[in-house]
C-alpha cells in the first residue's frame, strides 16, 4: 500500500541508437509481443534477478501480491476490491514498471499500433505501400497506462470513441474507421488500462467496454469497427459497491481472470512503515509519536462506532502524521517571534503527543461513523486517541520507574506544557529526573537528545502517566495543560 501518485508526464528522449525504420527494426531482430507476454517475461526476469517487483508497495508481499504474480503470469486481466484507502490505484499504477521501457511504434499512430503488427486499414495500407521505409517511433513505458476513474456521466464516446462530424463533413463516409474520434480505451492500445471504482459505470457503459475487450470491435452509432486491441485490463472496486452504488456486470466480471482483495496493514509494524514512507513531514515527528498515530488509526478501523463497510483510509495515519508535524512547525515559527536571548537558539520544530489532539477535529471528515454517533465525532476520535497513546506508553515503558516524575508534582506543584510551551521552558520545570535517560533511550531518542527531543519525552510520559491514572491533568483557558497531583 502507498500514497497513489500519477506516472510522471515528463518522458525522457529515446536513446539515439534506436531503429527508425522498419527495415532497421526487422534488421535489429526484434519481435512483437503482446502487452500481457511483456508483462509475464519482466516478471520472471525481476523474480530471477531479486529485483524489487512493485517498489513502494508496503505490506502485501505475504498476501496481496502473490495473487497479483499468479495473474500476471497466467494472462489474466484482474480486478482489486478493498475498501478506500488500500493502495489499489497505487498497486495498479506499479504494474507500468513491468512493461519495457521503450516500445516502437508506427509514427503518428494514434493507437500506439506496432510496426509489425498495424491494425487499422489505414496503417496496414501504409506499411504494404512504404515497406522498410516505414518510420518507426518509440514509446516510453510511462506513456502506455490509460486511467478513467468511473463516474455515472462516464459515455460510451469517453471510453469506446464516437464518430467525428468534423470528418463527416470533409466528405468521409460513414463506413470509413478514420471517421472515428477513438476515446481512451483504444488510444491506450499496447498498455495497461484501469477503471477505477468500475460498479460506479453505468451498464450500457460496462456493455460497451466488454464488446471492446471480449469482441474486439467497436460499435459507434450502428458502425462496427473490427479492432483487435492489445491491452491488460485492470479495474478497482469496493466490495460495497455490488450492493449500493452499483455491479459490476456478470459477463464483464467473467472476464476477469483474477479478483483480488486488498487490506489494510495486518499488524502494527506495516502500519508505521507506510506512514514512514508515505508522510511528507515539515518536521521531526519522534517514533513513539507516530506509533500513537498508527495505533489510533488501528483502532479507528476496529471501532464499532465507525463504518465498517466504508473502512479508514491509510491516508488517515498518514495526514494524522503530516498534520502532528505542521502543529511542531507552527509552535517553533510562532515561539521565534518573540526576542531570543542571546546566545540561545530558536526552538527546533519536533512534534509531541500533545500536538496530535487537533487531529481529532481537523481529520474527522475521512472517517464514516454509524448513523447514531452523530454529534459525537470529534468525542469518539479523541477517546481513541487517548487510548492508543496509553497503549503505545504501555508498550514502550513497561517496567520502568518514573516515580521520579510523579514525585515532580508532590503537593500543589504543578508541570506545565501546552501547543506554544517552548522546550526550554518545559525542561526547566522537570529539572533533574531520575528515571528520565532510561525513559528517553526506550522511546527511541538516544544517548544525547535535543531539548527539543527531551521534551517531546517528558511530555509523552507526564500524558502517559495522567492516562494511567497516576497523574492528575488540567486544561486551562490560555490552552496549557497543567500536570499535578494524583487522579
Amino acid at each position: 500500500m502507498g500514497r497513489v501518485t500519477a506516472p510522471s508526464p515528463v518522458t525522457p528522449a529515446p536513446p539515439a541508437d534506436l531503429p527508425g525504420t522498419l527495415g532497421e527494426l526487422r534488421a535489429a531482430g526484434h519481435a512483437y509481443r503482446t502487452v500481457k507476454q511483456e508483462l509475464r517475461d519482466n516478471l520472471l526476469a525481476r523474480m530471477r534477478s531479486g529485483a524489487d517487483r512493485f517498489p513502494g508497495i508496503v505490506g502485501y508481499d505475504d498476501t496481496v501480491l502473490p495473487e497479483v504474480e499468479r495473474a500476471l503470469l497466467a494472462g489474466h486481466d484482474m480486478v482489486l476490491l478493498g475498501e478506500r484507502g488500500q493502495g489499489k490505484t497505487r498497486l495498479i499504477r506499479s504494474l507500468v514498471g513491468l512493461l519495457d521501457e521503450w516500445t516502437p511504434v508506427i509514427a503518428g499512430s494514434v493507437l500506439n499500433e506496432h510496426p509489425l503488427h498495424p491494425l487499422t486499414p489505414g496503417s496496414r495500407a501504409l506499411v504494404a505501400e512504404v515497406g522498410d521505409a516505414l518510420p518507426v517511433a518509440w514509446l516510453h513505458r510511462s506513456m502506455r497506462y490509460g486511467e478513467k476513474l468511473a463516474t455515472p456521466d462516464t459515455s460510451v464516446g469517453d471510453l469506446i470513441g464516437d464518430v467525428d462530424p468534423i470528418r463527416i463533413a470533409q466528405g468521409r463516409t460513414l463506413g470509413d474507421p478514420e471517421t472515428i474520434h477513438f476515446g481512451l480505451v483504444p488510444r491506450t492500445n499496447r498498455g495497461i488500462f484501469a477503471v477505477n471504482e468500475l460498479p460506479d459505470l453505468a451498464e450500457r457503459i460496462q456493455v460497451a467496454l466488454l464488446n471492446v475487450l471480449e469482441e474486439r470491435d467497436i460499435q459507434v452509432r450502428g458502425y462496427q469497427l473490427r479492432l483487435p486491441l492489445d491491452l491488460f485490463l485492470v479495474a478497482s472496486a469496493n466490495p460495497e459497491d455490488y450492493t449500493n452504488r452499483g455491479r459490476i456486470i456478470t459477463p464483464l466480471k467473467d472476464r476477469f481472470g483474477a479478483e483480488v482483495r486488498t487490506h489494510y496493514p495486518v499488524d502494527l509494524d506495516l502500519e508505521l512503515a507506510l506512514i514512514r514512507q508515505e508522510a511528507d513531514l515539515v518536521a521531526e515527528v519522534p517514533e513513539h509519536v507516530l506509533e500513537v498515530l498508527a495505533r489510533f488509526a488501528r483502532a479507528v478501523r476496529e471501532s464499532p462506532s465507525v463504518d465498517p463497510r466504508s473502512g479508514v483510509s491509510a491516508r488517515f495515519a498518514i495526514a494524522a502524521a503530516e498534520t502532528v508535524a505542521a502543529a511542531a512547525l507552527r509552535r517553533a515559527g510562532l515561539l521565534a517571534a518573540g526576542d531570543t536571548p542571546e546566545g540561545v537558539r530558536p526552538e527546533a520544530p519536533v512534534a509531541r503527543v500533545g500536538d496530535a489532539v487537533p487531529v481529532t477535529s481537523t481529520l474527522r471528515g475521512k472517517v464514516e461513523f454509524e448513523s447514531g454517533e452523530e454529534g459525537r465525532e470529534v468525542e469518539i476520535l479523541g477517546h481513541l486517541l487517548r487510548t492508543a497513546t496509553a497503549e503505545t506508553f504501555r508498550a514502550r515503558l513497561a517496567g520502568l520507574d518514573l516515580s521520579g516524575f510523579t514525585a515532580l508534582v508532590d503537593g500543589d506543584a504543578v508541570i506545565e506544557t501546552g501547543e506554544l510551551v517552548g522546550s526550554a521552558e518545559l525542561l526547566r520545570q522537570v529539572g533533574t529526573v531520575p528515571g528520565l535517560a532510561k525513559a528517553l533511550d526506550r522511546l527511541g531518542l538516544g544517548d544525547a537528545p535535543s531539548p527539543e527531543q527531551a521534551a517531546a519525552g517528558v511530555e509523552f510520559v507526564l500524558e502517559g502517566l495522567h492516562l494511567t491514572r497516576r497523574l492528575g491533568k488540567d486544561v486551562t483557558d490560555s490552552g496549557r495543560t497543567r500536570y499535578g497531583g494524583r487522579a
